[in-house]
């Protein structure tokens, strides 16, 4: 039954959803640098970039970090757990998606929330190159959603692969959508729209057989972008397609490691699907929190520490 009494208590101020998302994501000032980026060569002839980072200590532990969507390595809420974890002697490794890294990627198809084969090469190569004996995954947002599909969808992960952390998931992709396209979201719906639209634009210069400006600037909602480039470059017919098939919902029974789904019960991103108690209380491995505060990725302390961060830490220790 691991559904977890939260902790967590927002400072006054940061109780409101939207100050909390948007301090988070545009103010906050994480001291925190990468300290090399490598570029990995994927199976099916296209490269993402991962940045490391490394404990002053010796370590054969390794937390790998995957961002939100139009996110990169660089994002404060990925610095901020990338600190928290070397600085307790962890080598840490962040994932930017394809094309998330500063330069487009070499196919048409780029990244999306159900992309689980792209954690799997970097997982190989990591477990390849590496002798680390003991690996946790976090995963924000999209990123969230990604890594509970990974995990769910295999009966078998490397034996490296001890726990797991996902923070502010949409576990329902198009129940999230229509959350995301309530008035009180347009803030957010539209500078995502016109971040994704930004790199389809690009896109269409490497690849202007497959789309047209006209499609693009046509393109007035997440939606429409989902139904003209994310769907369709990833092999799925429609956006409704794409979204049934990769939420990470239907794949939480299937858990094997001890994971923590933090998820705060005013993150506006989120529909009712994204707090599965009943599918928690019925697993041995899925470990459901739900603050009442800290909307999306934004669980802000009184200190430069945020609870998302120290509550990784202290899950992924405790279940090692």
């Amino acid at each position: 039954m691991p559904v977890i009494e939260s902790t967590y208590t927002a400072p006054h101020l940061f109780k409101n959803p939207h100050i909390a998302t948007i301090f988070a994501a545009t103010l906050r000032k994480v001291n925190f640098t990468t300290e090399k980026r490598e570029r990995l060569e994927l199976s099916d002839g296209d490269f993402l970039d991962l940045d490391w980072a490394f404990s002053k200590k010796q370590t054969k532990k390794l937390v790998i970090a995957m961002h939100g969507l139009a996110g990169n390595a660089n994002r404060p809420y990925m610095l901020g757990m990338g600190k928290i974890f070397t600085n307790n002697s962890w080598d840490y490794c962040a994932m930017n998606f394809r094309s998330c890294s500063g330069e487009i990627n070499r196919l048409y198809r780029s990244y999306n929330a159900g992309a689980t084969e792209d954690l799997e090469d970097v997982l190989n190569y990591v477990l390849r190159k590496n002798n680390y004996e003991q690996i946790a995954l976090i995963g924000f947002s999209l990123g969230g959603n990604l890594l509970l599909k990974y995990l769910g969808e295999r009966d078998q992960l490397p034996q490296p692969i001890k726990v797991a952390v996902a923070v502010s998931t949409p576990c329902d992709l198009g129940a999230s959508l229509e959350a995301l396209n309530l008035p009180k979201n347009k803030l957010y719906s539209k500078r995502f729209e016109k971040n994704l639209k930004d790199q389809l634009f690009e896109r269409q210069l490497a690849f202007p057989k497959e789309l047209e400006k006209q499609q693009i600037s046509a393109c007035n909602s997440l939606l429409a972008i989902d139904e003209l480039y994310t769907s369709r470059a990833h092999g799925y017919t429609s956006a409704s397609e794409y979204y049934k098939k990769c939420s990470c919902l239907q794949f939480l029974p299937n858990i094997k490691i001890p994971t923590l789904l933090l998820n705060a019960e005013n993150d506006t991103f989120l529909s009712s699907a994204s707090f599965p108690k009943k599918i928690a209380q019925e697993s041995t491995f899925l470990y459901l929190e739900t603050p009442k505060h800290g909307g999306h990725v934004g669980f802000i302390q009184y200190k430069k520490i945020y609870y998302q961060e120290e509550r990784a830490l202290q899950f992924t220790q405790n279940h090692l």
